[in-house]
């Protein structure tokens, strides 16, 4: 059980030795830099145009750095492993200052935006958002550089339940196929036996499901094994203590709904309204996450989620003061990794050859040896 307890901590491979073995031996890029570049566009493009058509969003402006006594910084997960880059502003020699954080993600400011917007049900917005998160180990498909489509949709109460919520997760899903089938079109060498493409459908699955199947395993495994037989998966109830003890994964309290109590299609109780869509990496071998989303917290969630992780002093920020007032719309949203987008589609062996970031020298020159070209 201690390696289902550690596999609750942060992400990343966090070992240089095993990343060396885990990275491809026989690598060859399908496309070379500059073909990169061309097809990264294409496929922001595609993406960016047809999300909003799915969904009926429109883009918006999103912060970099937002005030501490706001409260909407993403603080990723519940147990305080990763914390934002903080600074202080001295502003009019200290008499009015500014303690601000680089966010980590957009997830709570969207929530609050659909109001600033005036956003109606059956609207919503997408923001091109970039963020750092300094605690992720550097590996292969992290980076302390985040790229996200973070994007954010009114609901009504009555749309709180799984069925809208697969709804929108196939209608992401159909986003993101579309986007693959688009970019081949332009670059007809990114289809190829060696590596198979997405499938055309998402197999849904339950936290709970996942464990029964594979009850001794921690969580990367289980997830492992399920996306290797089914190739791309949408995992429901990330965040609810499981049968075995343990979350399937942590996830902070405050906007995902993983606590309300819902019922699989055969009739079992079960919990959550929020899951990920993870899929197989035929490049790397290994799962890979491309967005994590779910139905925001309603005012009864949002107390009984922080009453569970230990945090009722959140409720004095303004953001927890909207939701519990009802101040602010019932929602939906969610975050898909652009550059994890980007390497899985375009199959890559490491983000850095679609995103510009920094990278410690054990690992450039891993990538060295392993004919990975990695940007700087």
């Amino acid at each position: 059980m201690s390696d289902k307890k550690a596999d609750l901590a942060g992400p990343g491979i966090g070992d240089y030795t095993e990343l060396e073995k885990i990275l491809p031996r026989d690598y060859s890029s399908l496309l070379d830099p500059k073909e990169t570049q061309e097809a990264i566009t294409a496929l922001k493009n595609y993406i960016e145009e047809n999300l909003c058509k799915e969904l009926n969003l429109i883009r918006v402006t999103v912060p970099l750095i937002v005030d501490v006594e706001s409260g909407v910084n993403d603080y990723l997960d519940r147990d305080g492993s990763r914390t934002p880059v903080q600074f202080h502003i001295s502003n009019d020699y200290d008499k009015n200052p500014i303690d601000a954080q680089v966010v980590q993600a957009a997830t709570k400011w969207k929530r609050m935006a659909l109001k600033q917007f005036g956003m109606e049900v059956g609207e919503g917005l997408y923001t091109d958002m970039h963020a750092v998160r300094k605690d992720y180990f550097l590996d292969h498909d992290h980076s302390a550089y985040v790229d996200q489509w973070d994007w954010e949709l009114v609901i009504t109460d009555e749309q709180r339940n799984l069925e809208y919520l697969t709804q929108v997760v196939e209608k992401l899903w159909k986003v993101l196929k579309g986007a693959e089938v688009h970019v081949q079109k332009i670059f007809p060498q990114l289809k190829t036996d060696r590596y198979p493409d997405l499938p055309e459908k998402l197999t849904f699955l339950h936290a709970e499901d996942i464990l029964d199947m594979h009850p001794d395993l921690p969580r990367k495994e289980r997830e492992t094994e399920i996306v290797k037989k089914y190739g791309a998966v949408f995992i429901y109830g990330i965040g609810w203590t499981l049968k075995d003890g343990y979350p399937h994964e942590l996830r902070a309290p405050d906007y995902d709904d993983w606590v309300i109590e819902t019922e699989s299609k055969d009739g079992r109780p079960m919990h959550g309204l929020n899951g990920d869509i993870l899929v197989w990496n035929p490049v790397t071998e290994r799962r890979h996450e491309l967005t994590s989303m779910g139905i925001r917290v309603n005012a009864e969630t949002l107390k009984q989620q922080l009453e569970i992780t230990g945090q009722l002093d959140f409720l004095k920020f303004p953001y927890h003061q909207a939701i519990i007032n009802n101040q602010i719309p019932l929602s939906i949203g969610g975050g898909i990794g652009e550059s994890r987008t980007f390497m899985v589609i375009l199959k890559k062996a490491h983000i850095g050859e679609v995103s510009v970031t920094v990278w410690p020298k054990v690992l450039k020159e891993i990538c060295k040896k392993k004919n990975i070209h990695v940007l700087e």
